[in-house]
């Protein structure tokens, strides 16, 4: 099986989500997250044995308690086939580089484990992400620099398919940095309402109808009650900015 991948500077970027038929994330206390089928649990591993890295915001993987694990041994093998190491690199994004020390995914030491941050992030907040993490790469003054750090993960650490796992704000600013090549959409039959409910797609968004990202449906499958969507971006435009505040 042959993997997309770009030939930019930068690694295929590619987001998976699950939604509710309101396009939510999490209800709107964030206490529920995950909420999709063990058909798109198997999914989400089947994505990341796809992947030389997966992306995650701080806080989504401490809310999920995300270790950001290949899934067990058969999507070990699953990555082993497509050419891959056993685990995946794991990034996290942090602006300002408070994450909670006591986050599962600092417990799990089974691949490398990179925080990008900027500098305005404490001192005592850097020094303590330096004992935890096996990078800490600063990425921007005040906003991650996303293409930037995407082009650094590419050079230095040979990422050519980046998975990105949200949450709402970090895929935002990846969006409208147009850096997402393609997009893996769940939308599961449950509403969860609330006017403060998380989406795929949170942060500044875009004003104008001219500056949207513009993709291409191409494929929609059912399975036990749930879409499985994938969709394709459509010709690359101008992006405003390359950034992600928190």
């Amino acid at each position: 099986m042959k993997l997309k991948t770009t030939d930019a500077r930068r690694p295929f970027v590619f987001v998976n989500m699950a939604m509710t038929a309101d396009g939510k994330i999490a209800t709107a206390n964030r206490k529920v997250h995950s909420f999709g089928s063990p058909l798109d649990q198997a999914h989400l591993y089947e994505l990341r044995a796809t992947a030389d890295a997966i992306l995650c915001g701080a806080r989504t993987v401490e809310i999920s308690h995300s270790i950001l694990g290949n899934g067990g041994e058969k999507y070990r093998r699953l990555r082993l086939k497509h050419g891959l190491a056993e685990h995946p690199l794991r990034v996290l994004v942090s602006g300002s580089g408070s994450i909670n020390p006591a986050a599962e995914i600092f417990q799990k030491k089974f691949s490398p484990l990179i925080v990008l941050t900027t500098r305005r992030a404490p001192s005592a907040n850097l020094n303590r992400l330096r004992s935890l993490a096996d990078t800490v790469k600063i990425a921007g003054t005040r906003e991650v620099n996303l293409r930037s750090a995407l082009g650094w993960l590419r050079e230095k650490w040979r990422v050519n398919r980046l998975l990105c796992e949200g949450g709402g704000e970090l895929n935002e600013a990846l969006f409208r940095a147009g850096l997402v090549d393609e997009i893996h959409l769940t939308i599961c039959p449950k509403i969860f309402g609330g006017r403060t409910a998380p989406t795929i797609t949170d942060g500044r968004g875009f004003l104008r109808l001219a500056d949207a990202e513009k993709f291409e449906l191409t494929s929609l499958d059912r399975k036990n009650g749930e879409l499985f969507t994938v969709f394709f971006r459509q010709k690359p435009r101008k992006p405003p900015g390359n950034f992600f505040p928190i």
